[in-house]
């Protein structure tokens, strides 16, 4: 299977196992969604009526005030009484195994052959930390939402890249299934797709 580069006017051969998947929208729905849950935080807090503060004495006697009976100050129905359903931190993250999460992006990776969403260049960088040169080096090849993969994070192509809501850039060992579906275009360099076939094999 081959890529066309674009930069250099040739070709690059790939594997067709990890760039010639089907597309397995289950598995992909699957991943994205443990990489997600993964990222929740699971902080929040709340108590209830056993933690909050406040006393156990029962308010007044159960009887004759005319008064609704009451057991104790810290009700939920109370002002400053405790919350009914507490909530409490919890850890919301999935298990995904390696055969899964590799299997998921390089069924991504095939698709974005396919749709022709995949660029490929020898070299993809710039001479200097400036978001005004990328736009421009953008605009030549007529691309503006898109996903930069590189072997190795280039300094001056991430400093760029900051300001630009569009734009991002990663290199392969921190890519991840969301950030290659919430992009129209990815550019990657040669470095970047010989590295991904020794991570995915």
């Amino acid at each position: 299977m081959e890529l066309a580069v674009k930069d250099t006017q040739s070709v690059l051969s790939v594997s067709r196992i990890i760039f010639g998947r089907d597309f397995n929208e289950g598995l992909i729905h699957q991943v994205v969604v443990a990489y997600s849950a993964g990222n929740r935080q699971g902080t929040r807090a709340q108590k209830n009526r056993s933690e909050v503060s406040g006393s156990g004495r029962k308010p007044w006697r159960q009887k004759g005030t005319g008064r609704a009976r009451a057991g104790s100050f810290r009700s939920p129905i109370w002002r400053s009484g405790g919350v009914t359903f507490a909530a409490k931190t919890q850890d919301h993250s999935q298990k995904v195994n390696k055969k899964m999460y590799r299997g998921a992006l390089k069924s991504i990776f095939s698709e974005l052959i396919r749709q022709k969403r995949l660029i490929v260049f020898e070299n993809f960088s710039l001479n200097s930390p400036k978001t005004n040169l990328l736009v421009k080096k953008l605009q030549e090849i007529n691309l503006k939402n898109v996903l930069i993969l590189t072997n190795k994070i280039d300094n001056n192509l991430f400093l760029a890249s900051r300001n630009l809501y569009s734009v991002d850039v990663k290199d392969v060992h921190s890519l991840d299934p969301i950030s290659l579906i919430a992009f129209e275009n990815v550019i990657i360099t040669v470095g970047a797709v010989k590295k991904l076939e020794e991570i995915l094999s």
